[in-house]
């Protein structure tokens, strides 16, 4: 009989996930949920055939140095891949795979509930009403700014920005795009979006700035200090894609002075920790990387992740291989 290959998960994954890998596989689970450090996560990819880390865990070329040489899939629980190296895995012929799609409807339903809750100042109404601060109502008591017949520009339009264009739609608001190619048109009228190849001139026109592309090289700090200054003073930011995306000290100055309304940070660009000028600012939600973090949205991220590995054991393409720029697949033998 065939032997199982050794599964080592780096972190707390949902239990039915964890109960089905253990079944089907020679599965070293985590017993806390905390992250590995970096002397952890090379001494746990030094001896299996499976290796499943998560977002927290960066694997660098120094950890893949340390990879067993059995090590035949890196099957990351999530879909972006920015903290792996994946150039430096597909030149040692590990493959890397993700589990993209499954958390679109879930990223993009917390981020127009931050459109929302920022505009309307919920969080901080809350805050205020817990602090015994609320007397009563008044005509100009906590006003914020009305969502529809607004404008929202969307960064990135892939699948969660697409999924976020349809509730705005359906809110009322009039959505605005950039990305680096043009959607294709039938899309772009089937959600009523306008595409703005300059960034620049699309910030200056919108009310509200969700941002939903990946972290590279290109888009690091892509939302700085110039491109804020560029935006309507009543007009608000949310980021539920990654945190590096957007300097973190150059918003903070910008809500404190008033440059932009208010923000909703659900990634940070030092997480876990915001920047330290951020968290006293009362226009500004910030939570806890949740944009996926559904029972749902788990459970299928766990199925996708054990589809990946059960592709690489019965030697087919893995079904969400994710290679580096200009790389082509190659189909296990």
């Amino acid at each position: 009989m065939k032997s199982k290959p050794k599964v080592v998960v780096t972190r707390r994954l949902p239990i039915e996930v964890e109960t089905r890998m253990a079944d089907l596989f020679d599965t070293i689970l985590r017993d806390d949920d905390t992250p590995m450090t970096q002397a952890e996560l090379a001494d746990a990819i030094s001896d299996c055939d499976v290796f499943v880390p998560t977002v927290t865990d960066e694997i660098d070329a120094a950890i893949l140095s340390s990879a067993s040489p059995r090590l035949r899939l890196i099957a990351n629980f999530g879909a972006g891949t920015d903290h792996i190296d994946v150039a430096t895995a597909h030149a040692k012929g590990i493959p890397v795979t993700n589990t993209p799609g499954v958390l679109t409807e879930d990223t993009a339903d917390l981020a127009m509930a931050l459109i929302l809750a920022v505009s309307r100042r919920l969080v901080e109404g809350d805050r205020r009403l817990r602090a015994g601060e609320f007397i009563g109502w008044g005509p100009t008591h906590m006003l914020g700014h009305r969502v529809r017949g607004g404008k929202l520009g969307i960064l990135g339009m892939g699948r969660i920005g697409q999924a976020l264009a349809r509730r705005a739609t359906a809110f009322g608001l009039d959505v605005h795009y950039h990305n680096r190619r043009r959607i294709p048109k039938g899309i772009e009228d089937t959600l009523s979006a306008t595409w703005h190849e300059d960034l620049d001139a699309m910030l200056g026109e919108v009310n509200f700035l969700s941002i939903h592309c990946p972290a590279t090289p290109s888009t690091y700090h892509l939302i700085n200090e110039a491109r804020l200054a560029k935006m309507r003073p009543d007009s608000y930011i949310v980021n539920t894609a990654r945190g590096e995306v957007i300097d973190e000290a150059a918003l903070a100055a910008a809500l404190k002075a008033g440059v932009i309304s208010g923000a909703g940070l659900d990634v940070y660009e030092g997480e876990p920790d915001p920047h330290p000028d951020l968290l006293d600012l009362p226009n500004v939600i910030l939570a806890p990387h949740i944009g996926s973090a559904t029972h749902e949205s788990r459970r299928e991220m766990g199925e996708l992740v054990l589809i990946n590995i059960r592709a690489m054991m019965d030697h087919h393409a893995a079904p969400n291989r994710v290679l580096p720029p200009g790389a082509t697949f190659q189909v296990a033998s």
